[in-house]
């Protein structure tokens, strides 16, 4: 490992100075909790989520360019929310529901050397990743998508509450080519990790989610959900296809421990790898719209 180097002031920030600010953060709202817990209940009809949806202007919007993306081969224009769902199906729409309410509630960043787009992309791509190593594993995607777009949710709690101590981070990191992880421990005092369970308990998520923040880099502990293990595999194989087209992009290592749970053969993830970039490419268009 090379020598760390920094600039920084010294000054760390204590996890209690995340939990007052994560404490201004706003509320999710009642109607986004209500639609993110109608979505957690598999018996919910196609037409109800419909109707969410149309009541949602800038959510229908984005419904309709996916479905019109060229991934879903629809051979006319999808131009009703009808038939947008239907060339979709239930689960790429709930998706895609999960993804706008996230992004739209979710502090915004304003850190030097920060990218916002690069950061809602990487989520994004291990959302997707994680949901197709869970599908193929049979187990249940929901919550595998949800924990792969929130791993690193803690991290943009720092970037917009302490942007510029996070802009150190990102500097040191660079310049020491090391990891933000390592870079975040040895100035703020805190990472990403410790301050994602935070916010995931201020806003309610699962115990699975939890675990798929808290394990995403050391998933290693046993009582730990098996998610932790898929967005574990997943972040680092989303960094390993590369999909933010990033310089010098460093590929976390992945834990023999999660390898293990998973216990995928090769087929099984190149047929992972190939649609986690095709359906990236078609959800990436999402994040160009408010």
């Amino acid at each position: 490992m090379s020598q760390f180097i920094t600039d920084s002031d010294d000054h760390q920030i204590s996890l209690e100075e995340v939990i007052n600010k994560i404490n201004d953060l706003p509320m999710l709202p009642d109607v986004a909790k209500e639609m993110l817990s109608d979505l957690n209940n598999e018996d919910i009809s196609l037409d109800a989520i419909v109707e969410k949806v149309s009541l949602d202007q800038a959510l229908a919007a984005k419904v309709l360019r996916l479905a019109n993306a060229s991934i879903y081969g629809a051979n006319s224009k999808v131009v009703t929310i009808q038939q947008a769902v239907a060339m979709l199906g239930i689960k790429n729409l709930k998706n895609l529901i999960r993804l706008s309410i996230f992004t739209r509630h979710l502090p915004t960043a304003a850190c030097r050397g920060f990218d916002n787009q690069a950061f809602w992309r990487h989520n994004l791509a291990t959302a997707i990743c994680s949901e197709l190593i869970s599908r193929t594993l049979h187990m249940k995607h929901d919550f595998a998508f949800t924990a792969g777009l929130l791993h690193d949710i803690g991290r943009l709690v720092l970037v917009s509450r302490f942007p510029k101590k996070y802009a150190e981070v990102i500097a040191a990191a660079k310049k020491s080519d090391t990891s933000l992880l390592e870079a975040e421990r040895i100035i703020l005092g805190v990472d990403h990790v410790a301050v994602g369970l935070v916010l995931a308990l201020q806003w309610n998520f699962s115990d699975a989610i939890q675990d798929g923040i808290r394990g995403h880099h050391e998933p290693d502990d046993k009582d730990l959900n098996a998610v932790a293990s898929i967005v574990h595999v997943a972040n680092s194989i989303v960094h390993a296809l590369d999909l933010n087209h990033a310089e010098n992009e460093l590929v976390p290592p992945i834990s023999q421990h999660a390898w293990n749970v998973l216990s995928l053969n090769e087929e099984a993830y190149l047929a992972i790898f190939h649609e986690t970039e095709l359906r990236v490419e078609a959800m990436n268009q999402m994040l160009q719209t408010p």
